[in-house]
């Protein structure tokens, strides 16, 4: 759907209209304002303080409907913080008259028995809820606000409300050794998922890396306490630890396949085939407000580009194994070596491995304690200086 301005459809290639994938997983990133500040926020790192060119309520609802036509059926509210979005309950009325099951991604801040009730009310399922450490001075450290015991709080009502709850606890060097007090405190409260998240070195993530990347005894030592806890507690509580990439020798297949499974919209509209696309340069991202989510998946160059394995360069074009991760996350490919064609270099077939092995090599005698000042803290002052720097 055009509009006066751009007047033309996005650049396209002569691939299949028709192709075979379905965003089953759709991400409306509803906003980007957010009120805590994690170092390792996979957010874009140019941040504004605006909000108005947010999508409306009503561009949302178009969205919704076009998404659900292609097939997608599982929906997460996200941000940033979506619970800053006045219109959250209007938006999971609509999604769940559409079919969607909805899901609400948030860190509970500004979440109330009384909004719970209302989104249960109005047709949403789960809700995970995001921790930054297990007691109220790690939570405060790496989250920026003291909002421990509101999460606790917010964690048990969800419960007592009989809605879905799931519970994600992001791992890096310095509060691995809490993962014990992390499974303890989930089961404590009745949660019945919980995602034990390792960082992955993206956006945020990566500016911070060398202060959060652990070694690799602390990795070990911390898959030893959750098998250890998983032997303890088996059927009351499922328990996934998701190891960072850079401790692998095989990378993961990039969102399950690049522009196959996923498909993301940004507060103002942009479609992505995942979060951080946009750190790749000269590619084009449409927008929902000029063209329809149909055109963009099937024919649009920034989903179709990277689809499949026709694509691909040395290593990845002649290796046996390369429909089983897709050559990796371009994502990580263009970050750590500059190419988004390049194999990712968690691969310890690519050329460019050692970029990996020298940042896990520099972890395993990096402190394990971490002034705040010493890293950069995902807030729109510390963006503006990233982007004057750049």
């Amino acid at each position: 759907m055009p509009n006066d301005k751009h007047g033309s459809s996005p650049q396209t290639t002569n691939g299949n209209p028709e192709n075979p994938y379905i965003p089953m997983w759709l991400l409306a990133e509803l906003t980007y304002a957010c009120p805590v500040q994690c170092p390792y926020c996979s957010n874009p790192l140019a941040l504004s303080a605006s909000r108005k060119n947010e999508l409306s309520t009503q561009e949302w609802i178009t969205v919704l409907r076009q998404a659900r036509k292609l097939g997608a059926v599982q929906l997460g509210f996200s941000g940033g913080e979506p619970l800053v979005r006045t219109d959250l309950e209007e938006l999971i009325t609509e999604a769940r008259s559409l079919g969607f099951y909805c899901n609400l991604i948030t860190s509970s801040i500004g979440l109330t028995s009384e909004k719970i009730a209302i989104f249960k009310q109005a047709g949403l399922g789960h809700i995970q809820i995001s921790f930054q450490g297990s007691n109220r001075e790690s939570n405060k450290l790496f989250g920026g606000t003291d909002s421990f015991e509101h999460k606790v709080a917010m964690t048990k009502e969800v419960i007592r409300q009989d809605l879905a709850l799931g519970l994600n606890f992001v791992l890096h060097r310095h509060n691995l050794h809490q993962v014990g007090e992390f499974l303890a405190m989930a089961e404590s409260v009745g949660a019945e998922f919980v995602e034990l998240a390792n960082c992955q070195y993206y956006g945020w993530a990566l500016h911070n890396r060398e202060h959060l990347l652990p070694s690799q005894e602390q990795l070990v030592e911390a898959e030893r306490v959750t098998n250890e806890f998983r032997d303890q507690h088996q059927g009351k509580m499922e328990v996934f630890f998701v190891a960072p990439d850079y401790y692998d020798n095989r990378p993961k297949k990039c969102s399950n396949g690049w522009g196959t499974t996923f498909i993301t919209v940004t507060p103002e509209g942009d479609v992505l085939p995942c979060q951080s696309a946009k750190v790749i340069p000269d590619l084009e991202f449409p927008n929902v407000r000029d063209y329809d989510l149909k055109t963009i998946w099937q024919t649009s160059k920034l989903f179709t580009g990277f689809r499949g394995t026709d694509w691909m360069i040395e290593p990845c074009k002649s290796c046996p194994e390369k429909e089983i991760d897709l050559g990796g996350c371009r994502c990580q490919a263009f970050l750590l070596t500059g190419n988004a064609l390049n194999a990712d270099p968690v691969c310890d077939l690519s050329p460019f491995h050692h970029k990996v092995t020298e940042a896990t090599e520099a972890a395993q005698s990096a402190p394990e304690v971490v002034e705040s000042k010493a890293l950069l803290f995902r807030n729109t002052a510390n963006a503006k200086t990233l982007s004057a720097d750049q």
